[in-house]
């Protein structure tokens, strides 16, 4: 019997008059790569925060790994969110952003297993150049390698990643796949994220997670991501259905 990483039955969340999600069931097995796409306002980013623990369930339930959200250890989920979220003024360093990722909080000293630890991850991730860094010099690309780091420092068993391919230009977004898909390999790790990269996900994504508020579609990416579905919950097909730049919020 598949083990189920992560298990959605009848999720709804409502914001007052406004449904953010209705009714969205699916079950990821251990180890898929999860691409989540569909157009804005679709509730991508809601049922992001659902599985986080950051959003509570009007109707419905999640279960990750057979445990609500709150339940899972922190050091078992990566999370990377979209780089317009940092306050790119604050004055810290690259490789201390890397080391919250251990500490959950921001590190005034870093011990030198933890710096260790961190340079590894960003070795992993092609941001080891830019360690001493401030946060403030980085590129969108550089930010996002180093947000990946961050998130892979402690080794999870479900990443978490909302738009990564945000800042990075086609070279850097092919190699983020890369790193991805030898991190899931390497340690049997599920990934959930959204993208607005259709290719992306029928290329990388072992399944695709097609959402309108409510469930369109979830399956094989030959499947779920066929132009007519695309068209239909869209409006229009192509390779990206939105630039990075004009996708925001889910």
């Amino acid at each position: 019997m598949t083990s189920h990483a992560i298990e959605a039955e009848r999720v709804s969340v409502r914001f007052g008059d406004h449904d953010a999600l209705r009714g969205v069931s699916f079950a990821a097995p251990e180890g898929a790569f999860v691409a989540l796409i569909g157009p804005n306002g679709a509730g991508k980013t809601t049922l992001l925060n659902v599985i986080l623990g950051l959003q509570s369930v009007s109707n419905g339930s999640v279960k990750l790994y057979g445990n609500l959200p709150q339940q899972l250890p922190a050091q078992s989920l990566g999370y990377i969110p979209q780089v317009k979220t940092l306050d790119r003024s604050f004055p810290g360093r690259a490789i201390e952003l890397v080391v919250t990722g251990i500490r959950r909080s921001w590190p005034w000293r870093i011990s030198s297993s933890e710096r260790d630890a961190a340079l590894k991850a960003m070795e992993r991730t092609g941001a080891s150049r830019v360690a001493d860094r401030p946060i403030a010099k980085l590129s969108g690309g550089e930010l996002q390698r180093v947000y990946l780091a961050r998130a892979l420092v402690r080794k999870p068993k479900l990443l978490v990643l909302d738009e990564p391919g945000a800042g990075m230009d086609a070279a850097g977004e092919a190699d983020m796949y890369h790193i991805l898909e030898h991190y899931r390999r390497d340690h049997g790790a599920t990934i959930l994220m959204i993208t607005h990269d259709w290719e992306g996900a029928r290329t990388h994504a072992s399944h695709v997670l097609l959402m309108d508020r409510g469930l369109a579609a979830f399956g094989a990416p030959a499947e779920v991501a066929r132009e007519d579905r695309l068209l239909q919950v869209f409006g229009y097909a192509g390779h990206k259905a939105a630039s990075h730049g004009g996708a925001q919020h889910g």
